[in-house]
């Protein structure tokens, strides 16, 4: 089933005689990215879009992994921050971020010559609550993952069968994701939790995430390792780390860390008036 959709997958980019991928250096666009190099080699063009809401290691991470693909890589600036209507961080933020993003990368890739542009949605994607994948597809984006049917598990099984290293690289979606709807973003904000998360991570926890709500950090941890968080790690320091990063409270859920964590809430809504 698996080698089927990884045939289907080939098969979308065979017709085409150049792609411009929108590539974040997430599991997802990063396959996206495999796959599109094996198929039309350098007639496939990835395009990392740099903002504050991207951590300056994501950006050398996703550098990397295109160098050991092979693909040509380039590097844009988006300037959704510009946008009061991303800011303002609505329900539909999402919205706006990737209409930037697309609205710079069409442009793009129709003076380079680059006919299609694809990203990595995948299958699981479409289950959520995810308005920036309208504003892709209005914008003429191909999303080849969720053509195929392939999800976030399927990404990750067929990264590991190709050879590559990140293959269970955790998700990291943009900053702006960490805030809650309706409490505005700035660069001091993006930058302030993107801190507490790499500290975090340099102790040795990498699926995370640090949730901001005013001046409160809320820590999100998998709920197996909130034990052993509790008990091991220097939670003093921990506390003096992050208020020097400009917090005044730090917390932890409880519940720990579950995607898209910030969507229920709408998604039950839109349930509720099904």
């Amino acid at each position: 089933m698996l080698t089927e959709k990884l045939s289907q997958l080939k098969a979308i980019f065979q017709p085409m005689e150049q792609v411009l991928i929108a590539y974040s250096g997430g599991i997802d666009s990063t396959l996206v990215a495999k796959i599109a190099y094996d198929v039309l080699g350098d007639r496939a063009l990835a395009i990392t879009a740099v903002s504050p809401s991207l951590l300056p290691e994501e950006l050398e991470e996703a550098k990397i992994q295109a160098a050991t693909i092979g693909i040509l890589h380039e590097l844009v600036h988006t300037r959704e921050m510009d946008n009061p209507s991303y800011t303002a961080n609505p329900v539909n933020r999402c919205y706006f971020c990737k209409s930037e993003l697309h609205d710079t990368l069409k442009p793009l890739a129709l003076k380079r010559g680059y006919p299609y542009v694809v990203d990595g949605v995948n299958a699981d994607d479409l289950q959520d609550y995810r308005p920036g994948i309208q504003a892709a597809k209005e914008r003429g984006a191909r999303s080849p993952l969720a053509e195929v049917g392939i999800t976030k598990s399927e990404v990750r099984q067929l990264s590991q069968a190709l050879g590559l290293p990140w293959w269970d690289k955790p998700a990291q979606p943009c900053l702006s994701s960490r805030f809650p709807y309706g409490e505005e973003i700035t660069v001091a904000k993006l930058q302030r939790v993107g801190r507490a998360e790499i500290y975090l991570r340099n102790l040795g926890y990498h699926n995370l995430r640090v949730r901001s709500q005013g001046d409160t950090a809320k820590i999100e941890l998998p709920p197996e390792v909130i034990k052993d968080f509790v008990i091991t790690a220097n939670l003093p320091q921990l506390v003096t780390k992050f208020q020097k990063l400009g917090f005044i409270y730090v917390t932890l859920d409880l519940e720990g860390y579950r995607s898209g964590k910030l969507n229920q809430e709408i998604l039950g809504k839109d349930r509720a008036n099904v």
